[in-house]
């Protein structure tokens, strides 16, 4: 028996091969129950019983709405070519500068449409550094993506440590709370900042319409889907990409403008203000195949992990950990002692950095171009 990629697979195909997928983790998953002493069934029921009532629901919203966005541009970058694994510091420079305008600038009906403007831009802007390092100098945007992540977390740790920290703060590292003019409606008791979620379910329409139905998308397609042919059309490779990873930075950068406006309402320290969301929606917009109006179901699909990992930690004392297996069964990364990187799982879209598009069952050492 042979077994070869199929390029077009019909939509029964991709269905199936989802529902085997969710056997396989849920298999996987009980295992791993087992081996810490829950009974499955019982760990089933926790995960999934936020979906059996409002609060959990609204739970699952909220968890929802930054994987919604962040999920959206990424499929659109994955799509391209341009592997933005920076999300989550490109989230946490939108909610510095969401913070500023409200903090520093004086409040009134022009406050929040700032907030969002500014923490958009600086999402953008953010990304735009490793996209055109990618295209100027060829680097890796894996690797300056994520080394991004770092220089984001630390700002905003010296943000509310330093300059700032809230002036009747003693013993915590955070703001003043925003005012109520930069503060984002919910819905009713909830934490669901129902804005950002119109906007999330806008932005993921619009790039479905964008690639799929524009020229521009079409160039996106082309470049994504073989370079060669992109080169030999004389389409603007560097145009293109840059184009594409803008656009994923600032819905990122969106995305923390909503946590912070919606939820918190203050700057706290990075680890307050997601929860790993940025890495989280690499697997929310690889499960939905490059479309961002798939994301539309795989990020309500690892909201509800999150959730329901949450019940899971609180109900049988289960360490964080297996939560993120939970979220990482479709592709895992291993980071040795040494300083080496493995990957191996899914490869749709050259997501493990090995130069191919192929599956992997076992670990393939990752390699950066210009290191050993």
């Amino acid at each position: 028996m042979r077994w070869e990629l199929e390029p077009n697979p019909t939509r029964g195909k991709v269905l199936g091969a989802y529902a085997l997928f969710l056997l396989l983790a849920l298999f996987l998953l009980g295992l791993i129950f087992l081996a810490y002493g829950v009974p499955p069934l019982k760990a089933y029921a926790l995960l999934f019983s936020p979906l059996t009532d409002t609060l959990g629901l609204a739970e699952v919203a909220r968890r929802t709405i930054p994987l919604l966005l962040i999920g959206s541009g990424l499929a659109l970058a994955f799509r391209v070519g341009f592997f933005n694994i920076g999300a989550e510091g490109q989230l946490l420079l939108g909610a510095v500068g969401a913070a500023y305008v409200a903090l520093f600038l004086p409040p009134g009906p022009w406050t929040l449409p700032l907030m969002f403007l500014l923490g958009g831009s600086l999402g953008a802007v953010w990304v735009g550094i490793a996209a055109w390092l990618r295209v100027r100098f060829g680097a890796n945007e894996i690797l300056t993506t994520l080394m991004q992540n770092y220089l984001a977390y630390y700002l905003v740790v010296y943000l509310v440590a330093g300059p700032w920290k809230g002036r009747q703060v003693f013993g915590f590292l955070y703001t003043d709370r925003f005012p109520p003019e930069a503060q984002l409606p919910r819905l009713g008791d909830t934490l669901v900042h129902w804005p950002t979620l119109v906007l999330g379910i806008a932005a993921a329409l619009l790039l479905q319409t964008l690639l799929f139905r524009t020229p521009l998308g079409f160039e996106w397609r082309i470049l994504g889907e073989n370079p060669k042919a992109a080169r030999y059309l004389g389409l603007k490779q560097g145009r293109l990409l840059l184009l594409a990873a803008l656009s994923s930075g600032l819905l990122a950068g969106l995305s923390g403008v909503g946590e912070v406006a919606g939820i918190h309402l203050r700057l706290l320290e990075p680890a307050q203000i997601s929860l790993g969301y940025g890495f989280t929606a690499i697997l929310v917009a690889w499960l939905a195949r490059g479309r961002p109006l798939g994301v539309l179901l795989t990020a309500p699909l690892l909201g509800l992990v999150l959730a329901g990992g949450d019940a899971l930690k609180l109900a049988l004392s289960m360490p964080f950990r297996v939560v993120d297996v939970v979220a990482g069964l479709a592709h895992s990364l291993a980071l040795l002692g040494d300083g080496t990187l493995f990957a191996w799982g899914d490869n749709r879209f050259g997501q493990l950095g090995d130069g191919s598009r192929e599956g992997r069952l076992r670990p393939v050492r990752v390699h950066f171009p210009g290191l050993p």
